[in-house]
């Protein structure tokens, strides 16, 4: 089932039925069938469609705020801001797209050729919860610009966002043939992937759910791209102002209530801020203990997604605190009804315990204490992950030194993450593979042709 439950309260609002095969089947059609008249459409019209859409978002940002809040417990002020880069995103691919695809000429050595960049087909979207409109839009911004038609399967707690992306995306003048939105289940994407008429797959999720999709894009020759798990290391090199590094380290971590995949979840600090560093950040983060209705712009503990994320990111920390782990703040189920979770900041973690390899997807910071720039770096790369990373420090050659050695596919300087329209976003390792935004997201499914004159 699709089902909107309020994570503040556990009050359960809405249920929508799962589409049947034979509904998801005729998704499949449609789209399949919008691609033979989409593609053929000027890229200008369809990129001025894009731009129209990008209108539109920013003419309903209240009301697809209001809606993240009801179905994930997102702070209203932050579902304002997420449709603040959705916007920006539409904005960019409308300006940007008809550049991105125009024919690129070649000089050969016997001759002249020129790539030209066309589309592939219908592709299927499976996207996740925790941004319900800005993963999206990673997505299909760039797509519905180069050509391609768009099968979207979001995440089953937000029905209501699927539904409003995909009329704004209609109103703006997208043919409803180019971007079908269904409520598949999971037990339909490997059939929906089998299908000769899809071309391509873009999941953001968990790494267990890449893996599955990974496996059958790999067995039916699909491309794919995955944005997946992250266990982003902040690196505190030096700084002029701790305070300010540590309220920004707080904030980029308990943005979203922790449930950001490129979030910085390890802050690895040297030893001669380390104490001062632990102990400021424990009582910055005492800051998100008392729990509130997101609704409220004043609220700085929203709940988790659902309960069950609370209860499972809560036996995260109760395992690593019973591995030897040291509890410096919060760490408990707050009482009552709801999904929420105190703020939380672990130290002493060691790589003999769970949390030390595994992503915590929620509001928990482990602190750890580097004697030097190598023995940071090391730790920064002992992961399985390799999504983001952020260096803190006055001296840029040495920001640029530590850069180059962290394995991950984004390194920020003095900035703890976060996602820019025109810059590529995506990871290494059990991170995933491929590139959203900037001139690379275009890319993932178009074909290159050569055209040899």
């Amino acid at each position: 089932m699709y089902t909107v439950t309020n994570p503040a309260t556990g009050e359960r609002i809405e249920e929508i039925g799962n589409a049947t095969d034979e509904e998801v089947r005729a998704a499949i059609e449609r789209v399949h069938r919008g691609y033979g008249s989409w593609r053929l459409r000027p890229v200008t019209e369809r990129a001025a469609i894009v731009a129209r859409a990008a209108e539109l978002f920013a003419e309903r940002s209240d009301e697809l705020a209001e809606i993240m809040t009801l179905e994930m417990g997102k702070r209203i002020n932050e579902g304002r801001g997420e449709v603040g880069i959705v916007v920006d995103i539409f904005r960019y691919y409308a300006e940007h797209g008809p550049e991105l695809v125009a024919d690129e000429p070649l000089v050969l050595r016997n001759g002249a050729a020129v790539i030209r960049k066309e589309p592939i087909g219908a592709l299927l979207g499976v996207m996740p919860w925790n941004f319900p409109c800005y993963q999206v839009a990673r997505f299909v911004a760039p797509n519905l610009v180069l050509g391609n038609t768009i099968l979207l399967k979001h995440a089953s707690i937000c029905p209501r966002s699927a539904a409003a992306i995909e009329r704004i995306l209609h109103d703006a003048g997208v043919p409803e043939d180019a971007y079908v939105n269904v409520f598949a289940s999971s037990r339909q994407v490997p059939w929906m992937l089998e299908d000769p008429r899809i071309q391509g797959v873009s999941l953001t999720g968990s790494e267990q759910a890449g893996i599955s999709v990974a496996a059958e894009a790999g067995r039916n020759l699909k491309r794919c791209v995955l944005e997946l798990g992250g266990s982003d290391p902040l690196i505190v090199l030096d700084t002029e102002d701790l305070e300010t590094t540590v309220n920004t380290v707080a904030t980029a971590r308990m943005r979203n209530c922790g449930q950001s995949c490129n979030a910085p979840k390890r802050m690895i600090v040297l030893s001669e801020l380390y104490d001062e560093f632990v102990d400021r950040l424990a009582k910055r983060v005492a800051d998100f203990y008392q729990p509130g209705d997101p609704a409220d712009p004043a609220t700085k503990l929203p709940p988790l997604a659902s309960v069950a994320a609370a209860d499972e990111v809560a036996a995260q920390i109760e395992t690593a605190i019973r591995q030897g782990a040291t509890l410096r703040a919060g760490g408990h189920r707050v009482d009552g009804p709801g999904a929420y979770l105190e703020a939380t900041v672990l130290t002493d973690v060691t790589p003999e315990m769970n949390a030390y390899r595994e992503e915590i997807f929620g509001p928990v910071v482990l602190v750890f204490r580097a004697t030097t720039e190598e023995e940071a770096i090391a730790i920064a790369n002992d992961s399985p992950f390799g999504l983001g990373a952020s260096v803190f420090g006055t001296d840029p050659a040495r920001l640029r030194r530590v850069a180059d050695r962290i394995e991950a596919g984004m390194v920020y300087f003095n900035k703890s993450g976060g996602s820019e329209a025109d810059l590529p976003f995506g990871g290494i390792k059990r991170s995933g593979m491929g590139r959203e935004l900037g001139a690379l997201g275009i890319e993932e499914f178009m074909n290159k042709k050569s055209i040899r004159l």
